[in-house]
């Protein structure tokens, strides 16, 4: 490139270059003359300059952006919750109540008993059941209710039983505990049919005790040893639920028979006869019944026995708030002063099954005492 040349190959200066527009403004005639193309490669040059030393571009503009709003995700997410708690308490108040409550409607519930336990449930809060809330203030307000607390486990065969004959057998011996223990019927007194249907018809020591346990209740031939009855006339249950924890277990028995054994704790709530309405100012007592019975589910072709029915091996039961004196037949929570006098014999802890059923039986002139209820 020559000296004294622009880059664009031109021999015009940029002085001579302004010279020539002010000359051509002016009508010089004898104006340098210049093509087009230069007035644009020095347009070009200076846009150039101008974009390198930071201003903005030719016919350029950038608009700001506009601000974004805040994100109020915190209120947004309170709102919701506040609006969906509002259609809880429309649908359902009772149990808005109950999540403030504090008391047996908080108390999760435990899982099905799988074995015997090692020791007794932990002692709780000291509080007087209601109406509302017959067990609070007990282990019980934890347990299932009626059937749901009686663990069955998985069949498999045993004996002369498939895995199918074992299950029905299973659920026929669940059936029994609650037409004997948990039936409205049964617990207000009436004969329970039911579960003696399932009874084994030919054997004699037990239907004859059958036979004359509801007419003239002893402490030999007593309902009491397998079947929960309360006297309506004295005492009536405190809502519709018994509080239940137990399990059945099974073996191979005698002469290949299926062996099931029973160990089941009942709560139930209950109140006086003569009481007002039913109120949070009624007394209510919870009598608690554990049973233990062992059922032979024998084979037809080696005992005499009916289809559907099973045999009593052995039948034990430990009672609290049940009632002392002479058999009545029926189940006789003490109230007011009488609960206070009852219980002079040995004391016993109603909701500890870690220990066997029949450990402190009372003898015929005491009654055991519990240490809660």
């Amino acid at each position: 490139m020559a000296a004294g040349t622009e880059s664009g190959g031109s021999s015009t200066s940029d002085e001579e270059w302004e010279r020539f527009l002010r000359e051509s403004a002016a009508g010089t005639p004898n104006a340098p003359k210049e093509p087009s193309a230069r007035a644009r490669e020095v347009t070009e040059r200076l846009r150039a300059e101008s974009v390198r030393a930071g201003q903005d571009g030719w016919r350029s503009y950038t608009p700001a952006q506009p601000k974004r709003p805040k994100r109020r995700t915190g209120w947004y997410v309170v709102g919701l919750l506040a609006s969906l708690a509002l259609l809880v308490a429309a649908l359902a108040p009772g149990r808005v109540v109950d999540l403030f409550a504090g008391d047996e409607a908080d108390s999760p519930s435990m899982g099905g008993e799988t074995a015997r336990p090692t020791e007794p449930p932990p002692s709780e809060a000291a509080q007087r059941p209601t109406k509302d809330e017959p067990f609070r203030g007990s282990p019980a307000a934890r347990w299932a209710n009626g059937a749901a607390g009686i663990t069955v486990p998985k069949a498999r065969a045993v004996g002369w039983m498939s895995e199918a004959e074992v299950e029905r057998a299973l659920d026929r011996s669940r059936d029994f505990l609650v037409t004997s223990s948990l039936d409205r019927g049964v617990l207000r007194g009436e004969r329970p049919e039911k579960a003696i249907a399932l009874i084994n018809p030919h054997q004699e020591d037990v239907q004859s005790i059958l036979k004359t346990a509801f007419r003239s209740p002893s402490e030999k031939n007593d309902p009491l040893l397998l079947f929960s009855r309360f006297r309506p006339s004295r005492t009536h249950l405190v809502g519709d639920i018994v509080k239940t924890r137990g399990l059945l277990t099974y073996r191979e028995g005698k002469r290949g028979a299926l062996q099931v054994t029973a160990d089941v704790t009942y709560v139930y709530p209950v109140t006086r006869a003569d009481a007002g309405a039913g109120g949070d100012d009624d007394e209510i007592v919870r009598t608690i019944v554990r049973r233990e019975l062992v059922m032979s589910w024998d084979d037809p072709g080696k005992v005499i026995t009916e289809p559907g029915t099973f045999s009593i091996v052995s039948n034990k039961f430990d009672m609290t708030n049940g009632g002392c004196g002479a058999p009545t037949g029926y189940l006789t929570p003490p109230f007011g002063k009488d609960r206070r006098a009852e219980g002079t014999g040995t004391e016993m802890d109603p909701y500890d099954r870690s220990v066997p059923v029949g450990r402190d039986d009372p003898s015929e002139d005491e009654c055991g005492r519990a240490t809660r209820s």
